[in-house]
């Protein structure tokens, strides 16, 4: 797992071969050369960070060579550290600005980042190079198409804005089956023993009743909406929190979190640092799961905002795909609204920054700047942005 800035697409198909494969360049055997060979080596076993390793220290030789902050960019890309590939892909076009693949790694890099249309333009430069390249006609067909959707939500936002699926639900009146044995929520409400029993028929596979989830959902969406964009606790010097990272629909992984590490309680909080869904087959038992324990310890089981959690990825990734299978489309379309109240960052004990993304691309963003961030959305192409102030 790597905490790098963001998540994103990942080379496949024939342009892993042809425009997203690693380049052996030329330079006839200097000690730069062996270098960038033997990382190739390990990319192409799939020791993506030896390869970065040794791609490192080729650069470090050759420092001028676009191949060489190329084939690092496709490693990262790998291993979805997004904002080291974005930076690789960039110098290499600095380097040499006729060297295509960089544009492919930048576009590609740009798109995990959400920044549409930045990628877009990157896409562009590639087909019209390569006119006939299937896969790069491909990404940017499908760039192109979450350009025009993201406008398109844009343009109806303000319509939206104060509209919510809850608004057209009837929970009380959704029938639970005789044949449903499974978990029940007593008055509405979650304990312990339903979310022991919860894991437990998760681990069986077994679906959750959809009332008892929009109930989940609902609920903990009226907890994150009284959350602040930058969440601030403080622990005494014998008391300690678990910091987990992307969890990205792997609920076995996260039942060994919790065997491993104790249950979430009073007296051991958690803080899940976003990246919960997509990627996973179990993101629904994932999200579901996480956001029981928020109900149930609303101060000491904390939740961040990663980039997975967003309309975009979630289309790209598999979520949106996962909720409307095992549910239905108005479910994903609150679990979308629930992503878009999740707090972005905690600060422990005035000391300790946590949020998904790493530091800002820029300088000089404060505290402030961030606890006046209005979340409420999807998130913008850049920038940090700001709740309007009062007039």
């Amino acid at each position: 797992m790597c905490r790098c800035p963001g998540d994103a697409l990942t080379v496949t198909g024939k342009m892993a071969a042809e425009t997203g494969g690693t380049e052996s360049g030329g330079g006839g055997g200097n000690t730069a050369e062996e270098l960038k060979e033997r990382a190739n080596e390990y990319f192409r076993v799939k020791d993506y960070d030896r390869a970065v390793q040794y791609y490192t220290e080729a650069i470090t030789i050759n420092p001028n060579n676009a191949i060489y902050y190329g084939n690092r960019s496709l490693a990262y890309l790998r291993t979805e550290c997004y904002g080291y590939a974005l930076a690789d892909a960039s110098r290499a076009i600095q380097i040499d600005g006729k060297y295509i693949k960089g544009y492919y790694r930048r576009a590609a890099s740009n798109m995990a980042l959400g920044k549409l249309k930045a990628a877009l333009k990157d896409y562009e430069t590639v087909v019209k190079v390569r006119p006939n390249d299937k896969d790069a006609q491909m990404k940017f067909q499908e760039c192109s198409k979450l350009v025009r959707q993201k406008a398109f939500e844009r343009a109806i936002a303000c319509d939206q804005h104060n509209r919510s699926v809850v608004d057209s639900l009837d929970i009380e009146g959704m029938t639970i089956e005789d044949e449903y044995s499974g978990p029940q929520l007593q008055d509405g409400k979650v304990t312990l023993d339903f979310m022991v029993e919860l894991m437990k028929f998760y681990k069986d596979q077994k679906k959750l009743h959809r009332k008892y989830v929009y109930q989940i959902l609902v609920q903990v969406k009226e907890i994150l909406a009284l959350l602040p964009s930058l969440v601030e606790i403080s622990l005494d010097k014998s008391q300690q929190v678990t910091v987990c990272g992307d969890t990205h629909g792997q609920f076995y992984d996260l039942m060994n979190i919790f065997h491993l590490n104790g249950l979430p309680s009073e007296s051991n909080p958690y803080i899940f640092n976003g990246d919960f869904v997509d990627r996973g087959s179990f993101s629904v038992e994932v999200i579901v799961t996480l956001c029981g324990f928020k109900l149930l310890y609303p101060a000491h089981f904390h939740l961040l905002r990663g980039n997975h959690e967003t309309d975009t990825m979630n289309q790209m990734y598999g979520f949106e795909g996962e909720v409307k299978a095992k549910y239905s489309a108005q479910m994903f379309q609150l679990f979308s609204e629930v992503f878009q109240w999740l707090p972005l960052a905690m600060c422990v004990n005035q000391r300790v920054l946590i949020m998904h993304g790493g530091l800002f691309s820029e300088d000089g963003v404060t505290l402030e700047q961030i606890r006046n961030i209005e979340r409420n959305r999807q998130p913008p192409d850049s920038g940090v942005t700001r709740n309007p102030s009062p007039v």
